[in-house]
């Protein structure tokens, strides 16, 4: 099986070597992408099958230079993820194709270089595959460069992307150690040790975070998955961010050892919280659908994130039950994320291919003349607001029964920590929920704001597939979250010495000593009765025949004849729906503001409401590093001043330090 994966990846790479001479052809893009399509099955279904049967052993890559593949329960995990969300967007492609060479070389080698990282078996591979996929998803982000917003967005990603790979490479090198042992296998003999583990800590957060969309280096996800296509932006959410998270939890809870403190864990909760709390509160304020679900994949990454580190607080407490419950968690809302998230960027992207906007101010009425995206996108939106049955639900409500059992650990500051984390996670998942319902009702709720959207209609019939697809997996995923936890037995066992089996079953989930179970079958038997016998009480009151009238107008004028449908400023706009949000949680969070301009009296024009907000990311993170860049620009600049003998003595003097760096670790 092994080298069924490797053969896809070689076949990965020989699709993006073809690319460019087939792109003259118009069957080019459709060829990529269903190549693409066999691939993610394969992927898929290895990963299943690992699952189900075990572990591959370590092979090594026949490229010439020493790089170690294999497979265990973690990578098999996020391969079936990867496989499943690759799928969907092949599907979505095949129905609106990539056209331009350098994006139909970079699409498969975007997939390969994720598949690379995830079946890597030592750290020159995993960091190989990383950098792959940063470069190519990074061409991909810069499709239409035309546009400045969306070459700034390429560029915003480009720095993140290298700051992950310069903070990725001595991680691994000191996970390595003096002897250079990179192999998984090696380094799990010789863990990281004192600050040696605290550097390594600090590198792989700001490194894999940085990737993964973690508060504060989250600035680049909002710009970059609007200006990629609809299908890469779903790839890039819900596949890519996990591939980064894949990269954190092996080299932090694996790879360093199950000795380390009750501390190691804190920055993931921290961060966690915070970006949990940010992400949904931006996903309120946000004016373009396909920045709303960029938003909500910060916070959802914060949940993951999280639950990784309470599991590892939990470890080191020596909670074995409480830690594979979080781990669980974590892993499970992973790959719920990641289908119900590609449902909703697919939806949006087809919204914006029939509609041509992705503004909210732009659309709505849609559920009429798009019944099958809506019907589709309905149940992504509930998955993502954490509505039962969904998948959303069933991971979220086995974190949260995780952190209210952090009080088991002994530490006061550490059960101080887990209150407030409780209460970020749970204002996180309120905040979602509003999003989403702003997000449904703006786009497919009211009336079509613009001629354009009164006459959309649903896309192709792969176009099709690619939302049913991603749909009915939340719905089933939601359904069986115990038999999920019973696949992702091994995946937790990587992790930590403890499994999640025996508290999981086809009809039930258990936590902890049983106090708490959560019976998805038959809560969705008891939600059909209930919404059954509400219909029906409805239509026996309801009087014979449907009666059809013009909808009150809230006592506007009748709207002009280019606007049939009436008159967008009698609907609700998305700034005014995200106003007491805004008023809330904005100011002290989001430095958001707002200011209302009254005409003169006697003047029938309307009033004015201009608001804004900041992220508190550009004033404390990237403003002082550009201001940091030029001024070391303006000391580079003076180097080119100098004489010749001072010019070869630079080179010198940093080959000097760098041997002196190397004899002081070799002395230790």
């Amino acid at each position: 099986m092994l080298t069924a994966l490797i053969l896809t990846l070689a076949g990965l790479g020989l699709l993006a070597a073809l690319a460019v001479p087939l792109a003259r052809f118009a069957w080019a893009g459709l060829a990529m992408h269903g190549g693409c399509l066999l691939a993610s099955v394969v992927l898929a279904g290895c990963g299943l099958a690992v699952l189900l049967a075990g572990a591959l052993p370590v092979q090594a890559l026949p490229i010439g230079v020493p790089a170690l593949v294999a497979v265990d329960a973690l990578s098999a995990w996020f391969l079936l993820l990867l496989g499943l969300a690759g799928s969907c967007s092949a599907l979505f492609g095949l129905s609106h194709p990539l056209v331009a060479p350098r994006l139909l070389a970079a699409y498969p080698l975007f997939l390969a270089g994720m598949a690379l990282t995830l079946i890597a078996a030592d750290g020159f591979t995993l960091v190989l595959g990383f950098e792959a996929m940063s470069i190519a998803s990074w061409v991909l982000v810069a499709a239409d460069h035309a546009q400045a917003e969306n070459r700034r967005a390429a560029r915003r990603y480009l720095a993140f992307a290298l700051l992950s790979g310069i903070c990725l490479v001595p991680a691994i090198g000191l996970l390595g150690g003096v002897a250079g042992d990179l192999s998984f296998a090696g380094i799990r003999a010789a863990p990281p040790q004192g600050w040696v583990a605290v550097a390594v800590l600090a590198l792989v957060v700001v490194g894999a975070g940085a990737k993964a969309g973690l508060v504060p280096l989250h600035n680049w996800l909002p710009l970059a998955h609007p200006a990629a296509p609809s299908h890469v932006s779903a790839l890039m959410s819900a596949a890519m961010t996990k591939v980064a998270i894949y990269v954190l939890a092996r080299l932090l809870l694996d790879l360093s050892g199950p000795a380390q403190p009750l501390w190691w864990g804190v920055p993931l909760l921290v961060l966690g919280a915070a970006s949990a709390v940010l992400g949904a509160l931006r996903a309120n304020l946000e004016e373009n659908a396909k920045t709303v679900l960029a938003c909500s994949t910060i916070e959802n990454i914060g949940l993951i994130c999280i639950g990784l580190g309470l599991a590892a607080c939990f470890r080191a407490a020596d909670l074995g039950v409480l830690a594979g419950l979080a781990a669980g968690a974590a892993l499970l809302h992973a790959l719920n994320h990641a289908m119900f998230k590609s449902l909703l960027f697919l939806g949006m992207g087809e919204v914006a291919h029939a509609a041509a906007s992705r503004r909210l101010d732009r659309l709505g009425g849609l559920i009429h003349a798009m019944p099958w995206t809506a019907g589709a996108v309905l149940v992504g939106v509930a998955a993502a607001a954490s509505l039962p049955p969904l998948s959303g639900f069933a991971s979220e409500w086995l974190l949260l029964q995780a952190l209210l059992a952090a009080w088991r650990v002994g530490d006061l500051a550490f059960q101080v920590l887990g209150v407030a984390v409780v209460a970020a996670a749970a204002l996180a998942a309120a905040l979602a929920a509003a999003a989403m319902v702003r997000l449904f009702g703006l786009v497919f709720l009211g009336r079509p704001r613009t001629p354009r959207a009164a006459g959309a209609v649903d896309g192709p019939m792969p176009a099709r597939l690619a939302l049913l697809l991603p749909a009915g997996l939340t719905i089933l995923f939601g359904l069986l979250p115990g038999t999920l936890l019973g696949l992702a037995e091994g995946a937790v066992q990587v992790l930590l010495p403890f499994g999640v089996a025996e508290r999981s079953g086809f009809a039930m989930v258990r936590v902890g000593d049983g106090g708490a179970r959560y019976w998805p079958l038959a809560l969705t038997l008891l939600l059909a009765v209930v919404g059954g016998a509400i219909w029906w009480l409805v239509r026996r009151r309801a009087p014979a025949g449907v009666a059809r009238g013009p909808a009150w107008d809230c006592g506007f004028i009748a709207p002009p004849q280019h606007l049939p449908f009436g008159d967008p400023v009698t609907q609700p706009s998305a700034a005014g729906f995200g106003q007491p949000l805004r008023r809330m949680l904005g100011g002290s969070l989001l430095a958001a503001h707002e200011s209302v301009v009254m005409p003169r009296p006697g003047d029938p024009a309307p009033a004015r409401l201009t608001s804004g907000y900041a992220d508190p990311s550009e004033a404390w993170l990237l403003a002082p590093l550009a201001r940091w860049r030029d001024a070391l620009a303006v000391r580079a600049e003076k180097l080119r001043d100098l004489p010749l003998t001072a010019t070869l003595m630079l080179p010198f003097g940093t080959l000097v330090a760098l041997l002196a760096l190397a004899a002081w670790l070799e002395a230790r």
